[in-house]
């Protein structure tokens, strides 16, 4: 039972992951206002502890969970899965700081006004882990059904 539980926390945060990058995505249009901006700031924190569940339960579910550590250690796809994992959590680092940079301009009850640069860069940023999140389920059904196995 424990197995099925952690299994499926494991997915509903995936899932809640991928919502949130998508509102993100919907609320950052410029030029914002105060209840966005203020919404945008909520969603990311939000969306970083969601990162970290989906962690916690990959691992609990590769070390205790799972087919074992050896079926999943030799297996090339979850190394990829990894990869893109960390790659999405390396851009999401940039509307991050964005977003943390706004906070005494908002307390203050102030709009912030981020450039056309910072516009394009978050906007490309959030994109490309919308991609990237896209092709980790695909992995993980091909390393459900025995793809990717080294050796």
């Amino acid at each position: 039972m424990a197995a099925a539980f952690v299994a499926y926390l494991h997915y509903l945060s995936i899932f809640a992951l991928f919502a949130l990058l998508s509102i993100e995505h919907v609320l950052f249009k410029a030029p914002l206002d105060l209840s966005r901006a203020r919404s945008l700031m909520i969603t990311d924190l939000v969306y970083g502890i969601c990162a970290g569940l989906v962690l916690a339960t990959g691992v609990a579910r590769v070390l205790w969970f799972g087919k074992g550590a050896a079926y999943y250690m030799g297996n090339s796809l979850l190394h990829a899965k990894l990869g893109l994992f960390i790659l999405v959590g390396l851009l999401s680092i940039l509307p991050t700081v964005v977003f943390i940079k706004w906070r005494k301009t908002v307390k203050a009850g102030q709009v912030p006004t981020p450039s056309a640069r910072q516009v394009r860069l978050v906007t490309w940023s959030i994109h490309i882990e919308l991609l990237l999140l896209l092709v980790i389920p695909l992995l993980a059904t091909l390393m459900a059904r025995g793809y990717g196995m080294i050796g």
